[in-house]
């Protein structure tokens, strides 16, 4: 959407382009959306074959011309980037915009507004380009191939089945795609099929035939589920803490909990309870593994903050299953001690959260949990 001078206002995207574009005519909005309204004189559009292109070209159209009117996707600090590690064998993270510049990448992307329609974009291209997730020093250590590689999202970096230059030239083909160079990895991946035949490497061939069928014929239908005629966004959002507490008694009726504020006010529709599935005896770390390894696994949005009711061994595994999630999230504990009066703080204080909201949520989580802890217990007393 451009002004009289043919200045860029604003940048968006939509599935039905007509729709979205009457909407903001033909809708009563709020007084930021009635201003660009006002200063709208043309509508330019590129069509994309799929929404996954769009949602890329979308982000990398809001960064090269920061467009006044996209104010959510121009906060760097709130929202989502993409990012290739600088590794021998890359991985690739999605990390919120505070805790990029604390990570080693070699190639960033973004910033990306949604956080369920960015995840649900990797793992569709993960399948057409496979990474690994794997500690640096864990790649090739493993006697069996992970759970990634048996459904064709790892290509075998865990057991050293692929070389470092292969590898990289997969990395090559995303990076041209999160570019919009789609066309370039079709010809790409033709070639490469071509060689691979001639080697009468058929395998390699036929996985390229593969990957290049699925580039060819995304199904991306998730990423245009949400409505896709909402007014996006305000100026300023209040920070998503999560916070996360395990209860049990010597591992029993073990449950684990996470409580959501925004800002300083606790979100109740937001909280979640786990009750403990794989763990048995008393290990709160490796139950608290669990229920982050489950959290993970929904699309459920991403916070900007998570803490942990614990000191630095809980803080410590949380991070290691974000790493291996592909997750780049501030992580901060609060060690109570046995009367749960202590308050000490491992990691450092997030910007624009107190110590006293910390405390709340800390609290809250360690409420929550043994409300639920108390609930399961008393179902069992009666089996």
């Amino acid at each position: 959407m451009k002004d009289a001078k043919g200045s860029i206002l604003y940048i968006g995207k939509a599935a039905n382009l007509k729709r979205r574009v009457s909407s903001y005519f033909t809708r009563p909005h709020d007084g930021r959306i009635q201003k660009l309204v006002q200063n709208i004189r043309k509508i330019d559009y590129r069509e994309t074959d799929t929404a996954l292109e769009a949602l890329i070209l979308e982000s990398a159209e809001i960064k090269k011309h920061q467009p006044p009117f996209n104010i959510l996707e121009k906060d760097d600090k709130s929202f989502l980037y993409v990012v290739i590690m600088k590794e021998p064998f890359p991985r690739v993270l999605l990390a919120r915009g505070k805790g990029v510049e604390q990570l080693k990448y070699k190639k960033k992307f973004g910033p990306f507004v949604s956080a369920s329609h960015l995840k649900e974009a990797l793992r569709i291209m993960r399948k057409i380009f496979p990474w690994h997730m794997h500690a640096p020093e864990k790649v090739g250590a493993y006697k069996r191939p992970c759970f990634d590689y048996e459904v064709g999202m790892c290509p075998g970096t865990c057991i050293g089945k692929i070389s470092k230059q292969e590898y990289a030239r997969t990395i090559r083909s995303l990076t041209l795609f999160f570019e919009g160079k789609k066309a370039k990895v079709e010809s790409v991946f033709e070639r490469e099929m071509r060689a691979a035949s001639k080697k009468l490497e058929f395998e390699k061939a036929q996985s390229l035939k593969r990957r290049l069928f699925a580039l060819k014929h995304i199904q991306d239908t998730a990423l245009i589920s949400d409505s896709e005629i909402a007014d996006e966004g305000v100026s300023t959002r209040p920070l998503r803490i999560e916070g996360y507490d395990i209860s049990n008694i010597s591992g029993t009726s073990a449950v684990g909990s996470m409580v959501v504020f925004n800002g300083n006010e606790p979100d109740v529709n937001e909280y979640r309870k786990f009750k403990i599935r794989t763990v048995t005896g008393p290990n709160d770390i490796a139950m608290l593994r669990e229920v982050l390894s489950r959290r993970l696994q929904n699309s459920w949005t991403l916070p900007d903050v998570m803490l942990i009711d614990g000191g630095k061994g809980q803080v410590s595994v949380v991070k290691e299953v974000l790493m291996e999630e592909g997750f780049s999230i501030p992580v901060v504990g609060l060690a109570k001690g046995a009367d749960r009066k202590k308050n000490e703080l491992v990691g450092e204080l997030p910007e624009g959260v107190s110590m006293e909201t910390l405390i709340r949520v800390r609290d809250e989580a360690h409420r929550f949990a043994v409300a639920y802890h108390t609930k399961v217990r008393g179902r069992q007393m009666f089996l």
